[in-house]
């Protein structure tokens, strides 16, 4: 029997990470943020009154098994002068099956069974009105997922404006698990969205699996300026209860020049370094390697095979 490992993430980060560890002999469980309220997620939120289908669509389709057309499809975004214009295809099918089945739940089971994914997909929770806050550090509020992303600032708190009722399945897979982990991808809109429910964290608690952290390769701007990898750690600790992260992965392979530059221009983004000391002092094993890659788009990315070997390994030595 495969050991089974949750996946605790949202957006883009945790789907490079799914698309390739589902090639590896595990039983992955992921767990997806449903907050978001940006673009054509939060267009379709606002007229169907669902929880946020943008990035379960997007971890679908990196889980599928079926042919690239198909899954460019499911990317596919309309560009017209009519209400369709920027809707995802994924995202018309997904809200399509809610609003037949009424569960966001059963609308991913049988999409999965469309496009032949052969782990299990969930959403936090089914709650149609979730809203992510965030507490500034000069005292200020800012509701929405997208406008804590657009604030570019570091926050004092994240939490949801209504507590979520977590889908028990998530729990039971939380209980279940030989590791969990928590994506790459912004720490205020993809992994503490799921961390921050209080039945997650009792769960995490209560769970024997390790807990690790696959560290972002560069800073978000204003939310993590300057921040290490053990930075990265001690800010999701931070919002845990008794059992906090045990091990970290992270890239050591330098980012070349014109790459970091364009980076620190463009984006105002700068590689996230590992401190090793720090890491110690906290108790966190670091598994670090050259996990760099350059996208098609001329992005930085994750080996999503070179990290999913990775961690393959590590569940294989526990």
């Amino acid at each position: 029997m495969y050991k089974k490992v949750v996946v605790l993430g949202g957006g883009t980060g945790i789907s490079f990470l799914l698309k390739g560890l589902k090639d590896f002999p595990v039983d992955i469980t992921a767990v997806i943020t449903v907050s978001d309220n940006g673009r054509s997620t939060g267009r379709l939120r606002e007229e169907f009154h669902t929880p946020a289908v943008g990035d379960i669509r997007k971890v679908i389709t990196n889980l599928s098994q079926i042919d690239e057309p198909i899954k460019d499809m499911m990317s596919y975004r309309f560009k017209t002068s009519s209400d369709l214009d920027g809707h995802a295809v994924g995202n018309l099918i997904l809200t399509a099956m809610l609003d037949i089945t009424g569960s966001l739940k059963d609308s991913i089971a049988h999409l999965s069974k469309i496009l032949d994914v052969r782990h299990t997909v969930l959403p936090i929770s089914e709650d149609s009105d979730l809203t992510l806050m965030g507490l500034d550090k000069d005292g200020n509020v800012i509701e929405g997922e997208e406008q804590i992303t657009l604030a570019h600032r570091q926050f004092e708190k994240i939490y949801y404006k209504h507590e979520p009722k977590v889908l028990k399945e998530v729990i039971e897979a939380i209980h279940k698990a030989d590791l969990i982990i928590f994506s790459m991808g912004s720490l205020y809109t993809s992994i503490l969205p799921n961390i921050i429910c209080k039945q997650v964290q009792e769960a995490l608690d209560n769970s024997d699996a390790p807990i690790m952290y696959t560290c972002n390769i560069v800073t978000q701007p204003g939310e993590t300026d300057k921040f290490t990898v053990g930075d990265h750690v001690k800010l999701l600790n931070r919002y845990l209860n008794h059992k906090k992260v045990d091990v970290v992965i992270a890239n050591n392979k330098e980012i070349g020049e014109a790459m970091a530059k364009k980076y620190e221009s463009e984006e105002q983004k700068d590689p996230v370094l590992i401190d090793k000391e720090e890491l110690d002092k906290i108790g966190v094993e670091l598994i670090a390697d050259d996990l760099l890659t350059i996208a098609e788009d001329n992005t930085l990315k994750h080996d999503s095979l070179k990290l999913s070997s990775l961690i393959f390994s590590y569940l294989m030595r526990k």
